[in-house]
């Protein structure tokens, strides 16, 4: 009798050509963390404070590139949301409350957005910001219309490509600006100058960690990798692969993104310190354009468009994620897409300054950050849920170390706020 010998299946790294297809997840998540709002914040914080706060940028990048891997990782290991499993998790007054704030999240990062979109239309065309605004609704819903009608990785392909307009459109700048590299490196040390650095800080925290791309990243990794994950039945060995893949979206997407938030900042401390006006995108978009030449200025008008039309249409993918998780309510993207839109259009009509409309939006953003985060970080780190995936000692300690810099930033915030320092 002959025996036959059975090996098991190695535990091979994918091939680059399959390693490039799985990408895409965190390049959507990514979109957040170059949206109008950070324009805004970026070039606001640039401006006045030349390149004080390079530090909270890239402590920020570093900490979402963090979140971002354990949000999807959430969505691989249990193939569930983050929004459906705290539904699961929470009584009924406590979804409904949580789907609140949350929601509030969502409609402060829409009106970033929309605004943001509308802003750039009317640098490069000088359309009103009302029509603007519009127009930027009409082409997302066009955008989410993709994602209805073809799945996501049509979606994913579109968004990847606003992404990479985007990276033009404000790294382009950096090329021919006179940045002072070692000022730069300065920049590195983490310090505040008075009461409104920290308020700055807190509108960039907001805008580059954002809390809709936390809940809609486990929902995007367990979307596209649902099937891989059934052809294993869920074995260890395919979930690990998927995890290594996930790391590498997670670094490339952020790092791109990071990259041009850093940027933004670069820029506005070497042209726009000292100049009038540069409180206000346009005003910034003209000082740029006068600094290095209507090409930059065009491209940057450009890059702030793509932001715009990429973002907005992802935020109404996660608020429609974030509300069928949690009160399992399922509104079409192309209704949702009409319902938010109305705020921002409000706010352009009002004739309110779009610019530090953009900048407390991101503060808002910023004290939502930790309602995503602290379940987060409790549901990764929980064995009985995440079984050999949880997470480990050290990974649990920066986690929460993370979290804990990210509340007390917001504590400062609001004590500042109170009592009108600064």
């Amino acid at each position: 009798m002959t025996t036959v010998e059975v090996k098991a299946p190695e535990q091979r790294t994918p091939k680059p050509a399959r390693l490039l297809f799985l990408l895409g997840p965190a390049f959507v998540a990514a979109i957040a963390y170059v949206d109008p709002g950070n324009v805004a914040a970026n070039l606001t914080a640039g401006a006045r404070y030349g390149y004080l706060l390079v530090w909270v940028l890239v402590m920020a990048n570093g900490m979402a590139m963090i979140i971002q891997y354990q949000s999807a990782k959430l969505g691989i290991v249990t193939g569930k949301s983050l929004p459906e499993l705290l539904g699961e998790r929470l009584g009924t007054r406590g979804r409904r409350a949580f789907w609140a704030q949350a929601e509030l999240v969502a409609a402060a990062t829409d009106l970033a957005e929309v605004i943001g979109g509308a802003i750039a239309l009317q640098l490069l065309f000088g359309l009103p910001l009302l029509l603007g605004g519009l127009i930027v609704g009409v082409i997302s819903m066009i955008i989410l219309a993709v994602q209805s009608r073809r799945g996501q990785r049509p979606f994913e392909t579109v968004i990847m490509t606003l992404l990479g307009i985007i990276a033009v459109g404000f790294l382009a700048g950096l090329v021919v600006s006179p940045v002072s590299w070692g000022d730069a490196a300065g920049g590195l040390v983490p310090k505040f100058d008075g009461g409104e650095t920290v308020l700055l800080a807190a509108s960039m925290l907001g805008a580059t960690v954002m809390p809709h791309a936390i809940y809609l990243h486990s929902s995007l990794a367990r979307d596209r990798h649902g099937r891989a994950l059934d052809a294993h039945a869920h074995r260890p060995t395919g979930i690990r692969r998927l995890l290594h893949v996930t790391r590498v979206d997670v670094l490339v997407a952020l790092l791109l993104a990071g990259a041009v938030n850093i940027a933004m900042l670069l820029i506005a401390a070497a042209n726009l310190g000292g100049v009038d006006g540069t409180d206000t995108i346009a005003g910034a978009h003209a000082a740029i354009t006068a600094a290095l030449g209507p090409v930059i200025g065009v491209i940057f008008a450009i890059g702030l468009l793509a932001s715009g039309l990429a973002s907005t249409s992802v935020g109404s993918y996660a608020g429609a994620t974030i509300m069928a998780g949690l009160l399992k309510v399922r509104v079409p993207l192309l209704l949702r897409r009409v319902i938010t839109l109305i705020p921002a259009l409000l706010i352009l009509g009002l004739g309110v300054n779009p610019t530090w409309a953009l900048v407390l939006s991101q503060v808002f953003l910023s004290l939502g950050i930790p309602f995503a985060l602290v379940p987060l970080f409790r549901l990764t780190g929980d064995r009985m849920l995440m079984g050999a995936f949880a997470d480990r000692l050290p990974l649990r300690v920066l986690c929460w170390a993370v979290a804990a810099l990210i509340v007390c930033l917001n504590v400062a915030l609001i004590a500042l706020t109170v009592t009108g320092s600064g």
